[in-house]
This record gives structure tokens, sequence and C-alpha cells, in this order.
């Protein structure tokens, strides 16, 4: 039996204005190359000069996870060549990163929490795209010294399923305190996975193997699986040292596999030197100050919501896993509408339907004070469960939202009148006379068949809450 080992390296784009040591803008999706400068490309005699508000979101980030923020941080010089990185370097840090030390808690689907240590948070610069077409490559620096905070983790994880949580988590985190957009697609919040494994109950760890640039939860979870299932053929068949060594490596998301691309290089490789150009970095008291001011995170409104509520755990769990979903929620408390129920129509019926109609909850058709009305309108018997729905599904399709206005037009105002519902339900016990004898008799299953005559009888405008309680009381005088 083996135990799977991962650690986590997930590069974060950080949504400055600007990029990191210059004045151009972070908008790197222009027309290619046009966001450049002689700082950013490079060029001699150029000199960086550091963004403070990067600095600021990355202080952020370390005291949302409860880390050590240094006051004094280091530049460095990584030394490496890549076609979309004019320097041959990158500005990084290494000795003194600006966060280190810190902690992030998920939550498996059983509500066992575990601790995954925070190595460290450092800032560097993002490096250019390349774009290849065929035989000609191209190269577009727009998107060179865009601010990045690589956030690595301890190799606490031990299943594909912990790496996607911690994921999760970091990815809410981020949202949550706007400092980065964190969209996975456009490679604004990517991720290297380091992958081993080792005979359960052995200290020592296996052999390293670097997954490179994954952009969805859905390739981190394949590319961790399939990596740990070639390691553990390899060492099945003895052959675990000549085919599992230090290299990185790529996910081929068409045939689910990894393939090597290079050998690993070791922090001595890259040749690490403090930057000549760029002063360690001093956070004043002003800073701190600001940096500690953060918005309520999703571990703090799983506890309001759970504590103050009253809102089922795992319930809580789904509203925060995104910034989102959560102000959509709360907007619809704002109205008036009970807690529990709004988590029924939010989580069952609205994201039921919009996956079905593959849109996100920041663009629903139906807002979430037009939803937290029409959920009022149920509470106080104006419209049933199931009209309610119909008008749900009306408002997906048209812009219609002045929800009395959209009941009185599709007819489903509910009938809570008693002398009107007594008529019906006299009316329906002197049709079936003998089941009225039968129930009378000990068979008090027919009751259902009761309530359903009556609601049949209404066209479904009865109130069924009205209709249980005087056909209860009529059957039993």
């Amino acid at each position: 039996m083996f135990e799977t080992v991962i650690g986590l390296e997930v590069h974060v784009q950080l949504n400055t204005r600007s990029k990191i040591f210059c004045s151009c803008p972070t908008s790197f999706a222009e027309h290619q190359n046009q966001n450049t400068c002689p700082v950013c490309l490079g060029l001699p005699g150029a000199l960086p000069v550091l963004n403070k508000e990067a600095v600021l979101k990355a202080m952020k980030f370390g005291y949302a996870v409860n880390a050590t923020v240094n006051r004094r941080s280091i530049f460095n010089r990584k030394s490496y060549f890549y076609p979309d990185s004019p320097k041959a370097y990158q500005i990084s840090q290494f000795d003194v990163p600006i966060v280190e030390k810190g902690e992030l808690w998920i939550e498996d689907a059983k509500a066992a929490a575990k601790r995954i240590g925070i190595t460290r948070a450092h800032l560097e610069a993002d490096a250019g795209k390349s774009m290849h077409d065929g035989a000609i490559s191209k190269v577009d620096l727009n998107r060179a010294d865009t601010p990045l905070l690589e956030i690595v983790s301890e190799p606490d994880l031990r299943s594909s399923d912990e790496a996607v949580l911690y994921l999760r988590k970091l990815h809410a985190i981020v949202r949550y305190l706007d400092i980065s957009d964190a969209n996975m697609q456009e490679g604004s919040f990517r991720c290297d996975v380091n992958v081993s494994i080792r005979p359960k109950g052995s200290a020592e760890f296996g052999t390293r193997v670097e997954i490179k640039n994954l952009n969805s939860f859905r390739f981190v979870k394949q590319a961790i699986e399939y990596e740990v299932e070639r390691q553990i053929e390899a060492w099945e068949d003895g052959v675990y040292e000549q085919e599992v060594w230090q290299e990185t490596r790529l996910f081929d998301t068409d045939r689910g596999e990894t393939r090597s691309m290079r050998g690993k290089e070791d922090s001595a490789d890259y040749r690490y030197f403090p930057d000549p150009d760029l002063r360690p970095v001093i956070v004043t008291d002003a800073m701190i100050e600001e940096a500690k001011r953060l918005p309520e995170l999703p571990d703090e409104k799983v506890r309001r919501y759970t504590e103050e509520l009253g809102i089922k755990h795992k319930d809580a769990l789904v509203l925060t896993a995104q910034k989102e979903m959560a102000a959509y929620f709360e907007a619809m408390i704002e109205t008036g509408a009970p807690a529990k129920s709004a988590v029924t129509w939010l989580t069952s019926e609205l994201l039921g339907r919009l996956n079905k109609a593959g849109v996100e909850i920041q663009d629903s058709p139906v807002d979430a004070e037009t939803l937290g009305r029409l959920i009022s309108r149920i509470e106080d018997g104006t419209v049933s469960g199931k009209g309610a729905k119909e008008i749900l599904d009306h408002m997906m399709e048209h812009e219609e939202r002045d929800i009395d206005a959209l009941i009185e037009k599709l007819g489903l105002k509910q009938v809570s009148d008693d002398g009107a519902i007594l008529a019906l339900v006299d009316e329906v016990l002197a049709a079936n006379a003998d089941k009225v004898a039968e129930y009378k008799g000990g068979k008090e299953k027919l009751f259902g068949f009761f309530v359903g005559q009556v609601m049949k009888a209404s066209k479904g405008s009865a109130n069924p809450g009205k209709v249980n309680q005087l056909l209860k009381e009529r059957l039993d005088a």
C-alpha cells in the first residue's frame, strides 16, 4: 500500500491596474506587444520601480491565511531563459518572501477538517505568452511583468480530492479579498502540482515530479490520479528509479496523461542573487493597518450562517464557495425572505435552472431581490410552491419581474379563504361518501386521496395548508 504526497504551487495574477515594476497597464488581452516599455522589455539601463498596490494585495492574502507578513523582504533574480521572458531572468523572491508560514483549512464531504500548511507566498513578475502556429512561433509581451503571487503549500495533501478542496478554498479566498479575478480559463489562477508516493508508514518522501501549468480543477484531479498510478506501477514493476525521476511534466488534456518536458531544476540551478536594481521591501505601519482590513471570508461566513441563521453546515459551504453566491444569498434575505427558504430556492430551484442553461450565478436572469420577493409571496400564502416554480420558469425566459402582476397574469393566486375551500371540501366529501365511511372506519391513508381531490377541484389554486386543516376538521367532526 502506498501513500500519495502532494504539494501545490499556485500562481495568482494580482488585479493591479499597472504591472509590478512599471506603469504599463495589465490589460494584456489588447493588441500584441502594445502594453510594453523599456522596463518590462528588459532593455539596458531601464530601472524597475515596485508597485505598492501589489505589495498590499500580497499582505492582505498573508493576513487572511494567518501567516507571517514580513516587514522586510527581498527581490532576487532567478536566472533562466524562456523565449517569452526577454530579460533571461525573472524577478522573484527567494530567501525572504513577503509572506510565510500560513495555513488553510479544508473540509471533506463528512465535514472533517484538515489543516494544510502554506510555506510561503512571494511576489514575482509573470512572463509573456508564446503562440505557436505551425512552424512559426510568436511572442506577445503584454503579459510580461504582470504581478504574480506564488502560493506554495506544504506537502500536506494526500489525495487528488484534497488537492481540489484546497484549490477551491484558495480560489474563494483570493476572490473574496478582491486581489485577483482568479479566472482559470485566462490563466490568472494556475497551478503546478508536485506529486510523489511512498510506502504507507514511511517517513521519507519519494521522488517528486512536478506537473506544470494546470488551469482547471478537473485537470488537476485527472493529472494527479494519472501520475500516482504511473508511479505506483513503476514501483511494483521494479523500475521506479529508472522511470520516476525529478522532472517537470505536462498534462495532455486530450489523452489524460502526463508527459516529460524537462529535468526539474533545483534552486542552485537558478543562481538566485538579490536584484541589484531593487532595494529591500520595507512595509510601513500604515500599510500593515490597511492590509489587515479584511472582508468577511468564507470560514467566517460559514460560522455566521450556521450559528445566526440556523443554516445546515453543508448548505453554508455551498453558499460561501463563491463570492457571488454568498452575495446573492445575502441580497435575498435582505428582502425579508426566511434564510432556510432562501437556501432551498437558491441552491435547488435557481441553481438547477442556471446549470441547465449553462449560466453562472452572477449572470442570472433573475436577480436576488426578485427571487426574495417571490419567496415572500409563498410565505404569505399568495402563491403555492408549485405556482412559484412556474413563475420562476417564466422569468428565466421573459424579462417580466413584477411578482404580483405575474401571479395574476398566470392565474396562480392561491385561494386561502376558508369559506371557498370549505365549499370544495364538502363537495368532494359528498361525492365520495363510500370513501368517507372507509376513512372513518380506520382507513386513514385515504386522507391523501381527499386532499388530492380538493386540490384538483380548485385547479391547484387552494392553499394546501388550509385544505389539510379544513379537511381534517370535517372528517373528524
